[in-house]
C-alpha cells in the first residue's frame, strides 16, 4: 500500500473517531434554553430538554459530516508533518 493512501486512510479513521469523541463536549450557547448541543467544532448532534416527544436526540448529517471532514483534515496535516520530519 502507498504511503499516502496509508496516510489518508489513517486520517479518515482518526477524524471519524475525533468526531464521536467530540460528542461527548457540551457546545450550547450561554442563553439557550430547551436544547443542548454536543460535538466540536460544529454542534452535530443536539437533545431537546424541554419536552422531548419520542426520542430526544438529534443528529444533523451535513453537519457531522462537515466535522468529520475538519478533523480529518487537522489529521491528515499532523500525519504528514510527521512522517516528513521523521524521513530527515
Amino acid at each position: 500500500m502507498k504511503a499516502s493512501l496509508k496516510l489518508l486512510i489513517f486520517a479518515i479513521i482518526g477524524g471519524i473517531v475525533i468526531t464521536l469523541i467530540t460528542g461527548l463536549i457540551n457546545n450550547t450557547p450561554e442563553m439557550l434554553v430547551g436544547v443542548v448541543y454536543y460535538g466540536y467544532p460544529l454542534a452535530w448532534l443536539q437533545m431537546l430538554v424541554i419536552a422531548p416527544q419520542y426520542f430526544p436526540w438529534h443528529v444533523h448529517p451535513l453537519r457531522l459530516v462537515l466535522d468529520i471532514l475538519v478533523w480529518t483534515v487537522i489529521v491528515w496535516i499532523i500525519l504528514f508533518a510527521v512522517s516528513k520530519a521523521r524521513k530527515k
